[in-house]
C-alpha cells in the first residue's frame, strides 16, 4: 500500500474514534441544566398580510419574553442529545381602542403563558460550543377582552401546536453556559375556556409565533 495512503487511512481512522470520545468525555454538555432566558415574541396569524384600510391594521403582537427551561443532555455516537421543557410568559399584547363600542366586540388580546416539551441533537463546533436544532409540542394561552365599555369578559384560549428552531450553546466552564436561539411555533388547534370554567369544542387555527431568545444555564 502506498505510505502517504497508509498515513491518510490512519489518521481518518484515529478521527473517527476520537470523535465519539471527545463527545463522550465532553461534560461540558452532559447531564441536568437549569436556565433562565429572556427575548423577544412575535405572535401573528398565519397571513403575513395585514389589513390595508383606513387604520392600516398591524395584525401582529410583540414584546418581551422570559422564562425558565430544564433540560437532560447526553452524548450519543458523536452527537449531543437531550429532552427539554419550558415555561415561558410573553408581553405582547394589542392596544386597540375601544372607546367608540356600543356593542361586545373584541377589545384586546394579550399574550399569556407558553409551554413547551421536546428534544434536541447538537455537534460541538469546538470542544466549547454546541450548534444543535430542536423540535417538539408547545401549548400557548392567549387572553381574548370583550367589552362594550360597560361590561368587560375575559376569555382564554388554549392553543396546541409544535415548535422547531436551532441555536447555540457556549460553554464558560463545566456548569455555566450561554446560549441564544432563534424558534418558530405553528398553532393549529385551540378552545375557549369562559371565566365560568366551561370550555367550547376544539377548532381550528393557524397562528404563527416567532421568538428570539438569549440565555443563562447552570449544568448540574
Amino acid at each position: 500500500m502506498n505510505k502517504g495512503l497508509a498515513i491518510i487511512l490512519a489518521a481518518a481512522s484515529a478521527g473517527a474514534v476520537a470523535m465519539p470520545a471527545a463527545a463522550q468525555d465532553n461534560t461540558a454538555f452532559t447531564g441536568p441544566r437549569a436556565e433562565v432566558l429572556a427575548g423577544y415574541d412575535i405572535v401573528r396569524p398565519g397571513s403575513t398580510t395585514d389589513i390595508d384600510n383606513n387604520n392600516d391594521v398591524d395584525q401582529s403582537i410583540e414584546d418581551v419574553t422570559y422564562g425558565v427551561g430544564l433540560g437532560y443532555d447526553f452524548a450519543m455516537n458523536g452527537v449531543v442529545v437531550g429532552v427539554e421543557g419550558e415555561w415561558m410568559e410573553s408581553e405582547a399584547s394589542t392596544d386597540f381602542d375601544t372607546t367608540g363600542f356600543t356593542n361586545f366586540g373584541v377589545g384586546n388580546v394579550e399574550a399569556g403563558r407558553d409551554l413547551y416539551v421536546g428534544a434536541r441533537v447538537g455537534f460541538l463546533a469546538t470542544p466549547s460550543t454546541l450548534i444543535y436544532a430542536k423540535g417538539g409540542y408547545t401549548n400557548a394561552q392567549m387572553n381574548i377582552l370583550a367589552t362594550d365599555n360597560t361590561t368587560d369578559v375575559d376569555t382564554d384560549v388554549d392553543l396546541d401546536g409544535w415548535r422547531v428552531g436551532a441555536g447555540i450553546e457556549h460553554a464558560i466552564n463545566e456548569n455555566l453556559f450561554l446560549k441564544g436561539e432563534y424558534r418558530y411555533s405553528n398553532y393549529k388547534e385551540g378552545e375557549f375556556e369562559a371565566p365560568s370554567g366551561l370550555e367550547s369544542d376544539r377548532f381550528n387555527v393557524d397562528l404563527d409565533r416567532h421568538q428570539f431568545v438569549v440565555g443563562v444555564g447552570y449544568r448540574f
